[in-house]
């Protein structure tokens, strides 16, 4: 089915489906879905731990696939020296031009800060990597990571406070991730060739395994599945969602101090062909 049809297909159907997950035993929403005996369910599946040794990493997936959602998980990062190690939680269709909608977690030598990295796929094209340090250390405790996409915006939370929007700005021509159904995905995986200062620091396989944490997975979402994919109602807070002006506010402090990298201010990779995105206010 080409693009055009199947915008009229999702735009033509009535039927919502909406969900909300409660706080609680993480394996009701999500499957581990790679890794073997590397991804662990535990105390009665309210918690689950992914481990990257040598051999492999592991992973898992939502049980539900999503068009438009809400959706947030806690999660305590590997600890001690994780360079070239990659902990991912992220929304993705399947496809050479699949939509996709990133947090991922660069690890760092010890004493560093882990750099979170976030990025925007539409019709299978990216590039529009934001990175930032976080206020805190993320391997101590578990913190919750929020990813809110609706029609009008894609917003990223890090314990509730926006660290990036990306509005939907299809209207001027810009893509925007809305025409797909998504999963949740997450991984803990091996990126030494990119993942820590661009792939200079490796990983150390003397402090394996490596190991992540999760609990509290809650997604309200519209699920999407035979006759229920389109999201069409008000009546749900999150479909409405915007950041209000203090907001706003507080997402421009925490950028002006934590973000280490903006697609939109490298003249260096994409010269005069900047993003349309980036030109406007």
């Amino acid at each position: 089915m080409d693009q055009v049809h199947l915008r009229m297909f999702l735009s033509s159907i009535s039927v919502i489906s909406l969900i909300c997950a409660a706080s609680g035993a993480i394996q009701d929403s999500v499957e581990i879905s790679w890794g073997g005996d590397r991804a662990q369910l535990g105390e009665n599946g309210e918690l689950l731990t992914l481990t990257l040794d040598q051999s492999s990493g592991s992973g898992f997936q939502s049980k539900d696939e999503y068009l438009f959602a809400e959706v947030s998980i806690r999660l305590k990062l590997v600890s001690g020296n994780s360079a070239g190690t990659v902990t991912a939680f992220y929304l993705s269709s399947i496809g050479d031009a699949h939509n996709e909608i990133d947090f991922e977690f660069l690890g760092n030598v010890s004493g560093s800060p882990y750099t979170v990295h976030t990025n925007v796929f539409d019709q299978g094209k990216g590039n529009r990597e934001q990175q930032f340090y976080l206020w805190f250390d993320p391997t101590q405790d578990f913190h919750t990571y929020t990813i809110l996409w609706n029609k009008k915006n894609i917003i990223f939370l890090v314990d509730g406070l926006a660290i990036r929007v990306f509005k939907n700005n299809e209207a001027k021509g810009i893509g925007y991730p809305d025409d797909q159904a998504m999963r949740v995905y997450s991984s803990l995986w091996n990126a030494e060739d990119w993942a820590t200062q661009g792939g200079r620091v490796k990983t150390d396989w003397s402090k394996a395994p490596f190991s992540a944490y999760y609990r509290d997975y809650n997604a309200s979402a519209c699920v999407a599945s035979a006759g229920t994919s389109s999201c069409s109602s008000g009546s749900v807070s999150w479909m409405d969602r915007e950041l209000s002006l203090h907001e706003v506010s507080k997402m421009k402090e925490l950028r002006k101090t934590y973000m280490v990298y903006n697609y939109c201010d490298d003249k260096n990779r994409f010269g005069q062909n900047m993003p349309a995105e980036c030109r406007l206010a």
